[in-house]
């Protein structure tokens, strides 16, 4: 068998749009650093509404926005103003702490539009956790694409196959975008020894074995894993090498639970940088849990 676990995500209300959330799961925290995976959408937004996700902040990880259809604006507490369109990559490392917004562009709040993609939170390791928080576009047209058997595969983060993304990364990563023609197949090399497929569409198959839509499949490691469709299809690789424990609290992720303490007494208190011409935020949640600790 090449699967080794398959998540059926939780479907999360984000107030107008929604997102399909695989990791964390209760058994299942992290696939090498990946420790937060959202599908977002397809969402359809009618005109004059948006996606308006306010500032709120982020400590010793980077948040990784791959979009398959839409635009997002990212506004940051480093002064960043940056559009994400189909096929780029915004790397935001949060590093010792950084405040973000996420909104539709103005633009497109006068007409229908659609948002549909991927977020993803990477954990840090150690001794990067505290470096100063930085903010990096990565055009689509810099990523490396090649074709594969009818499968034309893009290299979101990474290196795999002799390829490598510009995307700087912290530790061993793969994150693959793949979309496939009928009958078309990949292979995923056994380089990382975490790995895991997300269905975005239906028609696929891992080791010939049927694979429901909306799925992370985390694979067995050591072995080669062929992945194919039966029609018109398109999948998200991700992998990598595991960091440790981890403890995760609201939007804040760390190897040490004081720090996560830490955190949130400082944006209770508005200690963290505000975003640039923006004055709403997002509270501090009223419920306050011990964080728990991901490995």
């Amino acid at each position: 068998m090449a699967i080794l676990q398959l998540i059926k995500p939780e479907v999360k209300n984000l107030g107008g749009s929604f997102a399909r959330r695989s990791l964390p799961y209760p058994n299942r925290q992290m696939v090498g650093p990946f420790i937060f995976f959202d599908h977002l959408g397809p969402s359809v937004m009618p005109p004059n509404q948006g996606i308006d996700v306010r500032p709120h902040p982020h400590i010793n990880l980077a948040t990784v926005t791959y979009l398959f259809d839409g635009a997002l604006m990212h506004r940051d507490s480093l002064g960043t103003v940056q559009l994400i369109q189909a096929g780029a990559v915004n790397w935001m490392t949060a590093g010792k702490g950084i405040v973000h917004s996420e909104r539709s562009p103005d633009l497109d709040r006068h007409q229908e539009t659609t948002i549909h993609g991927i977020q993803t939170w990477v954990a840090l390791p150690v001794e990067e956790e505290e470096i100063d928080p930085n903010f990096i576009h990565y055009p689509a047209e810099t990523l490396p694409t090649w074709e594969e058997n009818g499968a034309v595969i893009k290299l979101i983060a990474g290196q795999v196959l002799g390829y490598t993304s510009p995307v700087k990364v912290f530790s061993p990563i793969l994150y693959l975008d793949v979309v496939l023609s009928a009958n078309a197949h990949f292979t995923i090399p056994a380089d990382y020894s975490e790995r895991a497929v997300y269905t975005v569409t239906e028609g696929l198959r891992i080791n010939d074995q049927p694979i429901e839509q909306h799925h992370l499949a985390i694979l067995e490691p050591g072995d080669e894993v062929k992945v194919s469709a039966t029609a018109a299809a398109r999948c998200i690789v991700i992998g990598g090498e595991p960091l440790g424990t981890r403890y995760k609290w609201w939007n804040f992720v760390s190897s040490r639970s004081e720090r996560i303490e830490q955190a949130k007494a400082d944006w209770r208190d508005r200690r963290f940088a505000n975003v640039p011409d923006e004055t709403e935020f997002i509270p501090l949640p009223e419920v306050v849990t011990e964080a728990n600790p991901f490995s």
